[in-house]
């Protein structure tokens, strides 16, 4: 039987790769986590595991070899609050943890298949898995670049084809804005689409950034990627042990926080019987709100994200990528149904 290991279990993707795994049948799967934000249990509670392990004793026992022959690991545990300013606590999670977690995979010859983010880009304009490109500009984004730079160098993996290096499997993923269902404990870092849906319900209202630099109000733009779609990308590379790299993991399509509210006001109102708005007929109403940009995030806000898909689909994988207005009104009717 092929034994999996999913860090960050309980987390957002973690939680939905395990979905995806369990819908092929596989439940012989090691769920790592960190409960001690208990709440986050939910969503494992209707999954098929084999065995929970705390993050805390998890990642020595492995390399020790504890848990038997292991096919793959799925590392999605990290610090993903882009806000977090604690250098020390953001490295030590995000590349100390990592690059122990890659040398243990390494002895006991498992596949190691990882998060990384489209915060390694940073600043630039150009989303391309290419040193060129990765300007972070945070220390989160620099942590997730950080462990990427130690995989192209410690694995042979060349950042302009991404193919088999001199290593087993390792993939790296670089998540752009991704929604969907079970991201509920993560607080101000859930997505757009979660606030917006919350805000609906209780306010009336949806409220969006006013104008700021080049970008008109609510105009600003981002690669929004569903959950779904993570989860069936990061299974076409399980499927194809043979390639490894560091890839984007966006839709190759940015849209407009307006397309999100547009999406999840207009489904809503669906779901209630009502016809749908235009955006300008939604701001007149007043179901969409601009609220100033604020200070503290200027110098420090993507305005403008849009993933480059050349190297994935060099690879052979064709996955179709979910447009907002499918994925939202999918996850907006989800959330729906759970309140």
């Amino acid at each position: 039987m092929t034994r999996i290991v999913v860090t960050g279990a309980a987390g957002f993707i973690g939680s939905n790769i395990i979905q995806g795994l369990n819908a092929r049948g596989l439940d012989d799967i090691l769920a790592v986590d960190d409960l001690t934000q208990g709440d986050k249990f939910r969503n494992l509670a209707h999954l098929r595991i084999c065995d929970y392990v705390d993050a805390s004793a998890f990642y020595e026992l492995f390399a020790s070899g504890a848990y038997g022959q292991i096919e793959a690991v799925f590392h999605e545990g990290a610090c993903s609050d882009a806000m977090e300013s604690n250098g020390k606590y953001m490295m030590d999670n995000n590349y100390t943890t990592s690059l122990d977690l890659f040398h243990a995979c390494q002895k006991r010859g498992a596949r190691l298949l990882y998060a990384s983010s489209a915060a390694t880009y940073g600043d630039s304009n150009t989303f391309r898995e290419d040193p060129a490109f990765e300007h972070p500009l945070n220390v989160y984004g620099y942590s997730k670049l950080l462990f990427d730079q130690r995989m192209r160098r410690d694995c042979g993996i060349d950042f302009r084809r991404s193919v088999v290096g001199k290593t087993g499997q390792v993939v790296g993923f670089r998540y752009f804005n991704v929604y969907g269902p079970h991201e509920q404990h993560k607080g101000r870092m859930a997505s757009a689409a979660y606030h917006q849906f919350h805000q609906f319900r209780n306010e009336g209202r949806v409220k969006l950034f006013a104008d700021c630099g080049a970008y008109a109000a609510g105009a600003q733009m981002r690669d929004f990627v569903f959950i779904d779609d993570v989860v069936a990308v990061n299974l076409w590379f399980f499927d194809h042990p043979g390639v490894s790299g560091i890839f984007n993991l966006g839709t190759g399509r940015a849209q407009s926080f307006n397309d999100v509210a547009s999406s999840v006001v207009n489904t809503l109102r669906g779901l209630r019987n009502e016809a749908a708005l235009s955006l300008d007929a939604m701001s007149e109403a007043g179901l969409i709100e601009y609220i100033p940009f604020p200070d503290a995030l200027r110098g420090n806000y993507q305005s403008y994200a849009q993933a480059d898909l050349s190297a994935l689909r060099a690879t052979g994988c064709d996955h179709a990528f979910a447009d907002v207005q499918t994925g939202v009104s999918s996850y907006v009717q989800w959330m729906a149904q759970q309140t």
